[in-house]
């Protein structure tokens, strides 16, 4: 019996209702994904391959399951020997280096916190997370910078006592590599040391568009949530080869390159690149391993269509799918029309698993998110907290009153104010704002603070995006609201252009209001347009519209 028939209610569905109405994940007693999944698939089919590895470089490496045991094992005695036990909080700045599975499955394995960080942070945001949630440990990648930052930050850590370095000697560090070859016997832990449901198994630290980010903690249970992430969004296949082009430090990376696919016996693919993204890579590994599942951000695909898809054998993929930002219908088309394969968008949240998404029984509606996973009970509801009907924009919530999805986070970890705020009643208010048509599809409108009130219409920011992006001059775009005597709030668009353009063209701006009109509804086109070289944005490449909208409210249109 496989992995998912042990830990699913059914496997095989006829439709999207019979999908939402039966499909449920069993959540065993003490469940440690570990032990559970990882070591159960070492003994059962020790040879079956977990993951493959490469990097710019060419070097190459593959993983089978019995492997990660064995090094996930050797990891978890190593961390032990330097006092890290249940409970204690470790984060791993590794980019996409093999030793992050090692690392994030020894963690499970000794119950201790997992910390995914990326490599981007400065000092002064190391300075803060290891304060908020009191690091004890870093494990990190050999790199000059993200080594200097973290140095730095431990003078201001208080409760930071190990730092760990995958890779060369350095004084101060503790190396990884000799750390796990010099690793006693690992013993699992038993009794007051053994996990169980509820214990916090990873933190997250969100985006923080507007202020500091929140702790986002999640239980033992997560990974079962995202046996339908993997297994009926990704579509992966036993034995096959699934690629998401993700960075460790960002919940995607578990999204697609552990959870659900290895919950699905599939292995996972990792490009370790550090050099700018370069979508021809991208489309040799495709090519070269074999893929046979991928996702990516629609930013991706943006660039994959632009390349000559006919220099590629892309045999081997059969499913693509795509989240993190919206699909606009253009990129939608054009990659169907390029490859023959429909795009899967879903959506969710670091707060949450793939909570709703296009699945195989649906019909495809190109820019819409879906329809909810099952589990999750998605409805919208408006300023008044009153349930919207069809076609009215309303703020996306998840009432677990009578059912906690298994991938829904337990709270936001020491502070109860803002997990209060956001958990009311057992509904999470997730701030995402979507409408829904009348056949149940949910299609994105933009964050609760990004809705512009114009003239009595609200109008979504992401609505208007998804046309600019189709104009040829527009690389990448942002849409906010303008205070305006008259009208309340107007559209404005900020956009970087493509290179053969110069800003300062007035008659461009006035093309690309026309386009717009033309495109949508007239009131949706932007009223002001100012082209930038670049968009303020977070560490995790999130545009800052609160950025742009304090801008405009200093009157600096």
């Amino acid at each position: 019996m496989s992995i998912i028939e042990k830990l699913t209610t059914k496997q095989n569905f006829t439709s999207y209702e019979d999908f939402s109405k039966n499909f449920r994940a069993k959540v065993p007693e003490n469940f440690n994904f570990a032990y559970d999944v990882v070591d159960a698939l070492a003994q059962e089919q020790p040879d079956l391959k977990a993951m493959v590895w490469t990097d710019e470089d060419g070097d190459y490496r593959e993983f089978t399951f019995a492997e990660i045991k064995k090094y996930s094992d050797k990891t978890a005695a190593f961390f032990s020997s330097l006092g890290i036990g249940k409970g204690d909080m470790v984060m791993l700045v590794l980019k996409r280096r093999y030793e992050f599975w090692f690392s994030i499955i020894a963690l499970h394995k000794i119950g201790a916190i997992c910390i995914p960080a990326t490599h981007m942070l400065s000092s002064e945001d190391l300075i803060y997370r290891n304060n908020a949630a009191s690091v004890k440990m870093i494990v990190a990648v050999d790199n000059d910078s993200v080594i200097k930052n973290i140095e730095i930050s431990k003078e201001k850590s208080p409760e930071l006592k190990t730092l760990v370095i995958c890779g060369k000697e350095k004084d101060g560090w503790v190396n990884f590599n000799k750390g796990i070859e010099n690793a006693p016997p690992f013993k699992r832990p038993e009794g007051k040391d053994a996990t169980v449901n509820s214990d916090i198994s990873l933190l997250y630290f969100t985006s923080g568009t507007t202020n500091q980010p929140k702790m986002v903690a999640h239980d033992f249970v997560y990974p079962l949530g995202h046996i339908a992430t993997a297994y009926f969004w990704h579509r992966v296949k036993k034995a096959g080869l699934h690629f998401t082009v993700a960075d460790t430090g960002w919940g995607k990376a578990v999204w697609g390159s552990l959870y659900g696919q290895w919950l699905s016996e599939c292995a996972v693919f990792v490009y370790d690149f550090t050099s700018k993204f370069n979508p021809a890579l991208i489309l040799e590994m495709i090519e070269k391993y074999k893929i046979t599942s991928f996702c990516a951000p629609p930013t991706i695909y943006r660039f994959i269509i632009l390349e000559d898809l006919s220099k590629y054998n892309l045999s081997s993929l059969e499913h693509c799918s795509t989240a993190g930002e919206p699909l606009s219908e253009e990129v939608y088309n054009t990659f169907h029309k390029l490859t023959g394969i429909k795009l899967a968008e879903g959506f969710g949240q670091t707060e949450t698993t793939l909570s709703i998404a296009n699945y195989e029984w649906m019909e495809m509606r190109p820019g819409s998110m879906g329809k909810p996973t099952p589990g999750y009970h998605v409805s919208l509801l408006s300023a008044d907290n009153v349930e919207c009907e069809d076609g009215e924009i309303g703020e996306i919530v998840i009432n677990a009153k009578k059912e906690r999805p298994a991938g829904l986070f337990i709270g936001y970890y020491r502070d109860k104010e803002k997990t209060d705020a956001a958990i009311v009643d057992g509904i999470y208010h997730t701030g995402d704002m979507a409408w829904r048509d009348e056949a149940g599809y949910y299609w994105f409108v933009g964050r609760s603070d990004d809705v512009i009130k114009c003239s009595g219409y609200r109008i979504g920011t992401f609505e208007v995006e998804s046309v600019l992006m189709g104009h040829h001059a527009v690389v990448e775009c942002a849409v906010t609201g303008v205070p305006d005597e008259i009208r309340g709030q107007v559209v404005k668009a900020t956009i970087v252009l493509a290179k053969e353009y110069k800003p300062g063209n007035e008659e461009l701006a006035e093309d690309i209001k026309r386009y717009v009109k033309k495109v949508t509804a007239p009131y949706k086109y932007p009223r002001i347009v100012e082209f930038v070289d670049e968009l303020p944005k977070t560490i995790s490449g999130k545009i800052r519209r609160v950025e742009l909208r304090e801008k405009n409210s200093d009157g600096k249109k």
